[in-house]
């Protein structure tokens, strides 16, 4: 094992994403295919571009069987993103961009590159979520080079010890295989809170910073203690020390893991803790978790790959796989397609918009097509009355009054409880009228942010703008709840802020009525929540609102509970 050499301490910070202290010597993610290989390779000989394209298909193809290899011994958000990238790389406009460079008497890697940087410009131009592919993209871009040129793929080096992963950034391939057992927290250079690093490393349960300027200056095999909790990567740490903070935080960790609901403040305030879910493997697995039942059914995600829209029948079933497993008297919300910008559905959204973010998506959509919702909405009422399962409903990208009122007459016609997000700020600033015509909100944090802040949530230069403890932010928040708690009726949290223990309490003290999160993150929030009393948590949201930035409200929070 390495022995840990002490210098002067050091630190740089970043964006904290998972809690916990974890400390090793730094592994750096090796990102690209060796110039000296690709000079060799050169053309690669081929007698015509036909020959080319076909060595092109054969090395996307392997690439693309590798992601779905990786995706079958994966779970939940890893499963998914692992799928997506799949069908990147067989994705059939990257392969007639590759055809017509080719064409155009360029290399393979040459047509290769020329077209992954022209689906570049285009996924950073559409922004949200397409913009956060880009990643993925790049890293297609590397493997199918590698296997070009006959290098093994770059990504993550097996370390021979526990150790940091430091990287510029992370692919979900790099991510989703790692064992937490030799790679015991993750830091990167770029990236933001609900990058996919961050969504993985979660899943993991693995300490993890994001957005860390600087990190790759720190040499391999450096020595470094990581807080998650704080978002904190000192250098010149006392090793004896370092080794006692790791062991306090794996005695805490443990304690959270063994938290089994249900959630309550010490003082016996109620808290629903609900999971996020996207089809009904991930419903059935949450259901095991100590969870009150599904704060957000992402319906879109069961569509991704889809041509043609499901009929009323083929939605009624998928949705009923999502409801069955909490038809013991919990509850589930469906959010109805939420596609469009990031997530598009060849059967529902709408190509060459300028702007998607702030384009036809969600609701929207049934502006021009109201027979989607229709359908939609009838599947779902189908499901609710085959399982027997308590089933809300709520629209997302829902602006002004007049919306939520028409959606809610379509839920309740249907006999089912009518809600709409909460993520342009239009809606959080007139909550109070929201809530006279429907029956809860859900705030979704990651949207919301964005929005209220102008800035793209995946642009790695804006990271500090889009962080969820951002002032304006926590006072929409705030407003929204103080909205739920005047007319007795619910808001919930259902962006990845509720997946955050300190920001947890906040959220509770200011009147938020449930948390919806992934269902790994689910005992920490609880066992978090289960040691304070509501008038801490009315304290930490008081803490919270006062200041100034997002690290002085996490610090201020953090000193109020005395973590």
């Amino acid at each position: 094992m390495t022995t840990p050499t002490s210098s002067p301490a050091k630190s740089l910070s970043g964006t904290p994403v998972v809690p916990g202290v974890a400390a090793g010597p730094v592994l750096h993610v090796r990102g690209e295919v060796s110039p000296e290989a690709i000079a060799r390779f050169g053309d690669g000989g081929f007698h015509d571009e036909l020959a080319a394209l076909e060595a092109y298909e054969e090395a996307a193809a392997a690439v693309a069987d590798t992601f779905s290899t990786k995706a079958s011994a994966a779970e939940g958000a890893a499963a998914q993103v692992l799928t997506a990238s799949a069908g990147l790389a067989r994705d059939k406009g990257l392969r007639s961009a590759v055809s017509k460079n080719l064409q155009a008497g360029q290399g393979p890697v040459e047509a290769v590159q020329g077209a992954v940087e022209q689906f570049v410009t285009i996924f950073t131009n559409m922004g949200g979520l397409m913009a956060e592919r880009v990643t993925d993209l790049r890293d297609i871009e590397r493997r199918v080079i590698a296997h070009l040129v006959g290098e093994p793929p770059p990504g993550v080096p097996t370390p021979d010890e526990p150790s940091i992963l430091v990287a510029e950034d992370l692919a979900p391939s790099d991510t989703s295989g790692l064992d937490p057992s030799l790679v015991t927290a993750l830091v990167t250079e770029r990236g933001g809170a609900t990058s996919h690093t961050a969504i993985i490393a979660r899943q993991l349960g693995i300490p993890c910073v994001v957005g860390a300027a600087g990190v790759m200056a720190i040499p391999a095999g450096t020595f470094v203690v990581v807080d998650g909790g704080t978002g904190v990567v000192e250098q010149g740490a006392d090793p004896d020390e370092a080794r006692a903070r790791v062991e306090e935080s794996h005695r805490l960790r443990e304690e959270l893991a063994s938290w089994s609901g249900p959630a309550a403040t010490s003082d016996g305030m109620p808290v629903k803790l609900l999971a996020n879910v996207a089809d009904g493997p991930s419903a059935e697995s949450a259901g095991a978790e100590p969870v009150q039942g599904v704060g957000l059914f992402r319906t879109e995600l069961c569509f991704l790959n889809r041509k043609d829209e499901p009929s009323v029948e083929e939605q009624a079933d998928i949705y009923a796989g999502v409801l069955s497993p909490y038809s013991d008297g919990r509850y589930v919300v469906v959010r109805t397609l939420d596609a469009g910008s990031d997530k598009p559905i060849a059967f529902a959204t709408q190509e060459g918009e300028e702007n998607p973010a702030l384009g036809v998506r969600g609701l929207r959509l049934s502006f021009g097509n109201p027979g989607l919702m229709d359908r939609q909405l009838d599947g779902i009422a189908a499901a609710a009355e085959r399982t027997g399962t308590e089933t809300w409903v709520m629209a997302p990208m829902v602006a002004t009054v007049s919306e939520a009122a028409d959606f809610a007459e379509k839920v309740r016609s249907r006999g089912l409880k009518a809600g709409v997000m909460v993520e342009i700020p239009s809606a959080a600033l007139l909550a109070h009228r929201m809530l006279e015509v429907v029956d809860f909100l859900s705030i979704g944090t990651n949207d919301l942010t964005q929005y209220a802040m102008a800035a793209d949530r995946m642009a790695t230069d804006l990271a500090h703008l889009t962080d969820p403890w951002q002032p304006a932010v926590l006072q929409l928040i705030a407003i929204t709840a103080h909205a739920g708690t005047e007319a007795g009726k619910p808001v919930g949290v259902c962006g990845e802020a509720a997946a955050d223990p300190l920001l947890a309490t906040a959220l509770i003290g200011m009147g938020i009525s449930s948390l919806s999160m992934a269902a790994r993150a689910v005992r920490p929030v609880g066992a978090q929540l289960g040691r304070v009393t509501f008038e801490t948590c009315e304290a930490a949201a008081e803490a919270a609102l006062g200041a100034p930035d997002p690290m002085a409200a996490r610090a201020a929070v953090r000193d109020l509970l005395g973590t």
